[in-house]
């Protein structure tokens, strides 16, 4: 990947070492980050998350990066959101009544539910993915999660899944991916799917 530079979001609620060795594998140079002009002068970015809702974004405020992720979505730059990363994206999430998410997303995250399921939901799990898709192929891939997007994101290519409900696997638009499952956790699968994300990074990358 020619030493590509990839930063990784430290918010302090995602173990990022998994992450960081998938894109070294890669061959990319991932740099921990966690400040607003990292988050803006660098060309691929990745927003991964664990835990909860109020965490995650008690942790963009805490930093400043609200304002500079939303205008990454706006622009359309290369980021990448993983797990949680995904739902922070949202309005808000059932899981943390009156916490405003990012609003790249109109939606609100919801609880899967389903009878005899145990939640959080760990392990390997279907992609369905839409035709024509840019990143997302049909698959499996790894999971650990009680809350999703259940409905449609307006805007966005979606691959689905059901534990339970039926919720977004995982959303694409132009150069933005974002995974409810763990791309770094999932084999050749999601070793594949970061290396079609990667190339069309740089594509992307500035003159």
């Amino acid at each position: 990947m020619n030493n590509q530079k990839v930063g990784i979001i430290r918010t302090g609620v995602a173990n990022v070492a998994s992450v960081q060795a998938a894109l070294a594998r890669l061959g990319c140079e991932p740099v921990l980050i966690e400040t607003a002009r990292d988050v803006e002068r660098l060309n691929a970015v990745v927003l991964p998350g664990v835990g909860s809702f109020a965490a995650g974004m008690a942790s963009l405020n805490r930093l400043d990066l609200v304002q500079p992720l939303r205008e990454r979505f706006a622009a359309d730059r290369p980021t990448l959101a993983i797990c949680l990363g995904l739902q922070l994206l949202c309005a808000a999430s059932e899981e943390s009544p009156g916490v405003k998410g990012l609003g790249v997303i109109q939606e609100e995250v919801r609880a899967l539910r389903g009878s005899g399921l145990r939640f959080p939901q760990f392990g390997w799990n279907t992609v369905a993915a839409m035709a024509g898709m840019t990143y997302l192929q049909d698959g499996y891939a790894y999971y650990a999660n009680s809350y999703g997007l259940l409905d449609n994101a307006l805007g966005w290519q979606a691959a689905v899944t059901v534990y339970g409900s039926r919720f977004a696997a995982a959303i694409e638009r132009g150069n933005c991916l974002a995974c409810q499952f763990h791309p770094e956790l999932s084999s050749s699968y999601g070793s594949e799917l970061l290396g079609r994300w990667l190339t069309k990074s740089r594509e992307a990358q500035p003159c």
